[in-house]
């Protein structure tokens, strides 16, 4: 989606759209025309174009690294974050094409979410912006299990007007949180055994509504939660939505392992199917847990593969205009 490598006033909700259309349609055309060997190789030049050009992205790059690997970092070390954000980018085009025959892709931790899938039983899934998003539709494609997209309602047309520069002719399933019946539309996916999917590490500007439902923005709640050493911002958004739709959350990663090789990552966050009786548990608490849960797998994650996390944004920020653009 589009790069997320810088930020602007207001929130990232409001920002104006920083994609170029015509670069990643020319990324489309020479990933499809020229092959995706070939295209690679464009990789580096704009890998390094970005690294020389955008000091904040970099320095952002390296200020993370620095608490993901756990030593002093070097320019080097940026240029191979944003060298594996491109690869992913390029990728995309493929996954959304369901070229699949293209990667070599493992799965871990997938065998309880295939069986709900089999059982016609629909999976809400909680990501981050690790890895690809889209090389889980490697999972469904051989089940026939459809996949959406959770947005929120302001970010919904710059990510969808992404895509369809890189994979004009699919068919996306996108559902706008916040738009009037869209709590219906996700119910509705979900029974029919459709997998929904958002990433929650990014929190929404005050004024955004609750994903969950319009007019509840009072509802959510930003939790400051430890993150690779320091306090970070976290909604508690995706997880309400959860609460409130009473189903199972399953924590995913697309995992990029260089070349054409890609790592599904699959762990149960949170059944919202029991009622607090059962838990034991008041509502509030278990949301808590979940979201505790979600960010101590996150972490580490980065720990184990650094270069996989794409926010070139100080993400540690105290200042509430320190947002990011929408990737």
């Amino acid at each position: 989606m589009s790069t997320p490598i810088d930020s602007a006033p207001g929130g990232w909700t409001a920002a104006k759209e920083r994609s170029n259309l015509r670069t990643l349609r020319l990324m489309r055309w020479i990933a499809v025309t020229a092959g995706r060997r070939i295209a690679r190789l464009v990789l580096h030049p704009i890998a390094l174009y970005f690294l020389l050009v955008n000091g904040r992205a970099r320095r952002a790059s390296l200020n993370y690294l620095l608490r993901a690997l756990g030593r002093p970092t070097h320019w080097t070390d940026a240029y191979r974050h944003i060298h594996c954000f491109a690869a992913t980018i390029l990728d995309r085009v493929y996954f959304l094409q369901e070229r699949f025959d293209q990667f070599e892709i493992t799965d871990h931790g997938g065998a309880a979410l295939h069986a709900r899938l089999a059982q016609g039983e629909g999976v809400m899934l909680v990501g981050a912006h690790i890895g690809s998003f889209e090389a889980l539709r490697a999972t469904a494609h051989g089940r026939g299990v459809p996949i959406a997209m959770l947005m929120y309602e302001d970010n919904a047309r710059l990510i969808n007007a992404t895509l369809a520069a890189l994979a004009p002719n699919v068919q996306l399933h996108t559902i706008a949180l916040g738009k009037p019946g869209a709590m219906l539309q996700l119910r509705r996916w979900l029974d029919d055994g459709g997998l929904a999917g958002l990433l929650a590490d990014r929190t929404l500007p005050s004024h955004a509504a609750h994903p969950a439902h319009p007019g509840q923005a009072d509802r959510t709640r930003t939790l400051w939660l430890d993150f690779l050493g320091q306090p970070a911002r976290f909604s508690d958004g995706p997880f309400r939505l959860a609460a409130l739709l009473r189903c199972q959350v399953v924590f995913m990663a697309g995992l990029y392992r260089g070349g054409n090789r890609y790592e599904l990552r699959f762990v149960e966050l949170a059944d919202f199917r029991a009622s607090a009786a059962t838990s034991g548990l008041d509502l509030d608490a278990r949301i808590r847990d979940a979201m505790q849960r979600y960010v101590t797998l996150l972490e580490a994650l980065c720990r184990e593969s650094p270069y996989n996390w794409f926010n070139f944004f100080d993400f540690w920020a105290t200042d509430a205009a320190d947002h990011p653009v929408s990737q």
